[in-house]
């Protein structure tokens, strides 16, 4: 796949999961072609991967080259003014448009000025790219405005009816259309809120459908219904949690990328502890505490409890901007109390009577109303199904954060959420089978990780220990680890070798690894004996010693060559 769209998230490795919402979202594209999707809004907290996951979303559909042509938008947080905002999206829309057509990705993150917009449209007889940016021209001249950006917010519904073409629309913090864009050059007078208005008709098309995106949950819904009126959007909650499987998986790829030592066990307890959170896992193996160590029960919990309580964090830092906003409003002892209550009891919905009588509170049901509408405005709790009813938040990392800010003014002690966490470790230290079951259940996706993970953790191991039928069982004491090392034949065909472990007496480790289902024949072994030969003809002073995991097993005839040429055999990693 390529990557025209620099994504924000940075290595395209570190973007880990989300298989449930790729196999909805790809659906609902599915149906672009033949005209009937609608709208969606996708509601998530900031940190939740919703960028991410739209960046690689529009990376994919350039890739494919298929009938639908994404178009990417991030609204930025600065003032601009009305006209250079209109020609801004219109040359991002059109040279996307252009990228994809002649398939040169440079043009995604270098818009083309509109002469040289014009000058395509013309070569490629696009008179409608021709006709707008004249149109662009003569209004700017004549301080036509909104013409301008009439022209640029409907150029995808206009080119996919006219063209017979289908676009996707992503617009990533949409509800900062409402605060950015002004109506004079030097900025002395008010932003033009009712921005987000223009796309009240083109919401709707279903030739270039839209895909917008916001961090503040209650703002984004209150611009929807406002400018959009209800039921324009169809609103999509992403959560920040993956499913465990993936969770530990993004354990694996962050600790390898970030090169941070873990062990295979340690790396349930990280999971665990972040909830399956991607964000939360990244700031804890990216952490800054000085003691951090992930390869040992007791340095998880500590950089855990690092990240959740250092209000220097960056962890800790991200739900800030949420809860700072909230509390010169609600900066009272009561409000604290009532939204660490309801983070805790988040799985059910609670009315300012109900809030009153269980807390013992001494305000009127009022004034509770009042401050619970205060915590919704600013995404810290939920609206329930009627007007009194409101619900915490779905988020334990959430919790966490109050726990360690608020706890010990509301409860007169001091939180102590390591104790918390080394319950929550030795519990699952005593259930093995459960741990053992979390690692097997992810081996058939990330096999070679947790093999390198395995390699890197133990002190001394002799390859036999692993893997049957290796000669030599020297016990290696292993310095480095990579996976996926390239190799070329003279021929220039490239190959790739999916581990490489290097122990301190010159022995190489060289492993194969296949993920299938099915066992793997004689001709998966030739190609690996390939490999090995073509490593060991560029190594001749190194000793190789070669072995093949197989998930799926091995044939008969497959498991006598091994043999023959001296190469180990796994079915299993061994926990």
């Amino acid at each position: 796949m390529q990557y025209p769209l620099e994504e924000k998230i940075g290595h395209p490795d570190l973007f880990v999961g989300r298989e449930k919402e790729f196999t909805f979202i790809n659906k609902w594209i599915n149906n672009i072609p033949r005209k009937l999707s609608k709208s969606r809004v996708i509601l998530a907290r900031r940190k939740s991967g919703k960028t991410a996951f739209i960046q690689r979303l529009f990376n994919q559909l350039w890739s494919d080259n298929g009938r639908v042509i994404p178009f990417y938008y991030s609204v930025p947080e600065s003032n601009i003014w009305y006209p250079l905002f209109a020609i801004n999206y219109y040359r991002a829309f059109a040279s996307q448009y252009i990228s994809f057509l002649e398939r040169d990705p440079k043009l995604v993150l270098h818009p083309l000025p509109l002469e040289e917009i014009k000058a395509y449209g013309i070569a490629k007889s696009i008179q409608l790219l021709v006709d707008d940016v004249d149109l662009f021209k003569y209004e700017m001249a004549h301080r036509g405005h909104f013409p301008m950006w009439e022209t640029a917010y409907s150029a995808p519904h206009r080119f996919g009816s006219i063209l017979d073409q289908r676009f996707l629309v992503m617009i990533d913090e949409f509800q900062y259309l409402t605060q950015f864009v002004y109506p004079d050059q030097n900025f002395q007078t008010n932003p033009i809120e009712s921005i987000p208005g223009s796309f009240h008709y083109h919401v709707e098309s279903k030739v270039a459908p839209m895909l917008v995106t916001g961090s503040y949950i209650s703002w984004l819904i209150d611009i929807s219904a406002q400018y959009l009126e209800a039921g324009r959007l169809s609103r999509w909650y992403m959560t920040s949690y993956l499913p465990p499987d993936e969770g530990l998986q993004a354990v694996y790829k962050y600790a390898e990328l970030f090169q941070e030592p873990i062990t295979n066990e340690t790396a349930v307890l990280i999971n665990q502890l972040c909830l399956s959170d991607p964000f939360f896992i990244s700031c804890v193996v990216q952490s800054d505490y000085y003691e951090k160590d992930l390869t040992s029960a007791d340095g998880v919990i500590n950089t855990v409890n690092y990240e959740v309580g250092n209000k220097g964090s960056e962890l800790s830092g991200t739900w800030a901007e949420y809860i700072n906003k909230t509390l010169p409003k609600i900066n009272d002892h009561h409000s604290k109390q009532i939204l660490l209550y309801m983070s805790k009891h988040n799985d059910r919905e609670w009315t300012p009577q109900q809030l009153k009588k269980v807390l013992q509170l001494e305000i009127s049901t009022d004034t509770i109303q009042q401050n619970l509408q205060l915590l919704v405005e600013a995404d810290l709790l939920n609206q329930g199904w009627s007007d009194i009813r409101y619900q915490g938040l779905q988020d334990g990392t959430l919790y966490l954060i109050l726990r360690s800010r608020f706890e010990e003014e509301i409860t007169t002690f001091e939180p102590d959420l390591r104790q918390d966490f080394q319950a929550e470790i030795e519990q699952l230290q005593k259930e093995k089978r459960s741990l053992q079951g979390k690692l097997n259940n992810l081996v058939g996706k990330m096999a070679e990780y947790q093999l390198a993970t395995k390699f890197r953790s133990q002190k001394r191991f002799a390859l036999s220990d692993d893997f049957v039928g290796v000669p030599d069982t020297t016990r290696l004491n292993i310095m480095h680890v990579q996976l996926r090392v390239p190799l070329q034949r003279a021929n220039g065909k490239r190959m790739e070798l999916d581990l490489v472990a290097e122990s301190s007496d010159n022995r190489w480790v060289l492993v194969e690894v296949k993920k299938w289902q099915k066992p793997v024949g004689v001709n998966q072994v030739d190609d690996f004996q390939e490999k090995v030969t073509l490593y060991n003809e560029t190594h001749p002073d190194k000793i190789i010693l070669p072995a093949f995991l197989s998930l799926g097993g091995f044939t008969k005839e497959a498991a006598q060559h091994c043999e023959t040429h001296g190469i180990g055999m796994a079915e299993k990693i061994k926990w």
